[in-house]
C-alpha cells in the first residue's frame, strides 16, 4: 500500500496508568513533558531518541474530532482494539489523511461485514454507536465516501480488490443509513454544520490531508 509507518499506538486502562512511565523510561523511550503532565491521566507520548520511534498511548478512550469509549472493550481481542474500533478510529477523523484513508480501505479489503466482534467488522456496534451521534455519523459517512472515491485511483489494487472495498461501504453506508436515529441525533441533524459537529484535535504528526 505504500503506507508510511509512523509510530506505535497503545491503548491500556486507567487502572494501569501509574506504571506507564517506568515501562516506557525502562525500554529507553523518553516522555513528552508537555503532552505528559497536561494529559498524563487519558493520554501520553513517548519517544525513542535512538530511532525517533513515536508512541502514542491511550487511556481508556479515544478523544480526537469525535470520542471512542474503549473501556469496555479492550478484552474482546487479545492483542488490539476490535476490528470496529480499529474502523471507528480512523472514520472519525475530520480532516482525513491519505494514510488512513489506505488504513480504512485495507481494513474492508481483508475483513468481512458482520454483526459480532469476532473476527469481523461488527457494524450492529458501528450503526447504533453512529445513529446517536450526528456529528460521528456525518463525519464517518463522509469518509467513506472519499475512501470509496480513493480506492478506484489505487493501481495497487486489482479490479476485484476494488469492488470488494467498494461493495463493502455500500453495504456498511446502507445498514448506517437504515438503522434508526435517537431523539439527540435527529435534534442536531437540523443544525447540520451550520454549527461545529467535532471536537478541534490536536495535531501531533504531520500529515497531507486529503483533497
Amino acid at each position: 500500500m505504500n503506507r508510511p509507518l509512523t509510530d506505535l499506538d497503545f491503548i491500556t486502562a486507567s487502572k494501569y496508568v501509574q506504571h506507564i512511565p517506568d515501562l516506557f523510561s525502562s525500554l529507553g523511550f523518553n516522555g513528552n513533558a508537555r503532552v505528559n503532565t497536561l494529559y498524563g491521566r487519558t493520554r501520553q507520548i513517548y519517544e525513542d531518541p535512538k530511532t525517533g520511534r513515536h508512541v502514542d498511548i491511550f487511556v481508556d478512550k479515544l478523544s480526537f474530532c469525535h470520542e471512542i469509549e474503549l473501556a469496555r472493550r479492550l478484552t474482546l481481542d487479545p492483542v488490539t482494539i476490535s476490528l470496529a474500533d480499529l474502523f471507528l478510529e480512523k472514520a472519525q477523523i475530520v480532516k482525513i489523511s491519505e494514510k488512513d484513508v489506505k488504513d480504512i480501505a485495507i481494513l474492508l479489503r481483508e475483513h468481512e461485514l458482520g454483526n459480532q466482534d469476532n473476527g469481523s467488522i461488527n457494524t450492529e456496534y458501528i450503526v447504533k454507536l453512529l445513529s446517536d451521534d450526528w456529528g460521528f455519523y456525518y463525519t464517518a459517512t463522509t469518509n467513506l465516501k472519499k475512501v470509496r472515491d480513493y480506492v478506484e485511483t489505487l493501481d495497487i489494487f486489482g479490479g476485484e480488490d476494488k469492488r470488494t472495498v467498494q461493495a463493502k461501504i455500500d453495504a456498511l453506508t446502507e445498514r448506517i443509513e437504515r438503522q434508526g436515529k435517537s431523539m439527540r441525533w435527529k435534534l442536531r441533524a437540523r443544525t447540520g454544520t451550520k454549527m461545529k459537529w467535532y471536537n478541534e484535535a490536536e495535531d501531533v504528526e504531520n500529515f497531507t490531508p486529503l483533497q
